[in-house]
């Protein structure tokens, strides 16, 4: 029976020890990730500053123009000035990794349904002789994915996140709506809408 009980504590030693690497492996991969989508969006706005005097913007989202359908690729990595892009950064990287907590590829996934609804939300309803740009929609993405995966799975993990993004987001909500002029509320909302999405599709409902 002590063998048995030696051997036991032994193989729960062994895997802790090999999910340590794991785990130590995934967390680098998740900031690599963040980090280095946080670089390509400064360096794109330093670019479009100092090199275009921000013309970069024109291939931000036009709605229902032929040329603004580019847009829906562009316009999450396109910032007006400095100030918008700071206002994006830390939420973009907290929801971000919020999401990516239980599997990193779910951070994937939700990006591109995100980007997609929330591109071709824009495109056919936003307001004409506009152009819609800004990573604002993808946090906004984020935002309703993390809260939506809670009442679709209902699991313990969910609900606390959910509870967590409340806590230091909750006050987004209220730019799904047109409170103020010169922000694409039409991103923000078919953003929201995009994260839902994503959230009942990835989701994993208890089972009863």
């Amino acid at each position: 029976m002590v063998e048995i009980f030696q051997s036991k504590i032994q193989n729960r030693q062994s895997k802790i020890q090999m999910s340590q690497p794991s785990l130590a492996r995934m967390v680098k991969t998740q900031i690599a990730i963040l980090f280095g989508m946080v670089a390509i969006l400064w360096c794109l706005e330093v670019v479009d500053q100092l090199l275009f005097g921000g013309q970069l913007d024109l291939y931000g989202i036009s709605p229902r123009s032929q040329t603004g359908l580019r847009g829906i690729l562009f316009s999450p990595f396109l910032h007006g000035n400095f100030r918008h892009l700071s206002a994006n950064t830390v939420p973009l990287v907290v929801l971000g990794w919020l999401i990516m907590v239980r599997a990193t590829n779910d951070f994937w996934w939700v990006t591109a349904i995100v980007m997609a609804v929330s591109g071709l939300g824009v495109w056919l309803l936003g307001a004409p002789g506009t152009i819609h740009i800004g990573a604002s929609g993808l946090i906004f993405g984020y935002f309703g994915f993390l809260l939506f995966r809670a009442y679709f799975e209902r699991s313990a993990t969910s609900i606390a996140l959910s509870f967590l993004v409340i806590f230091f987001y909750g006050s987004l909500i209220w730019g799904v709506l047109p409170l103020q002029d010169g922000v694409s509320w039409e991103g923000h909302l078919f953003g929201f809408i995009g994260g839902a999405i994503a959230a009942r599709l990835f989701a994993n409902p208890l089972k009863t």
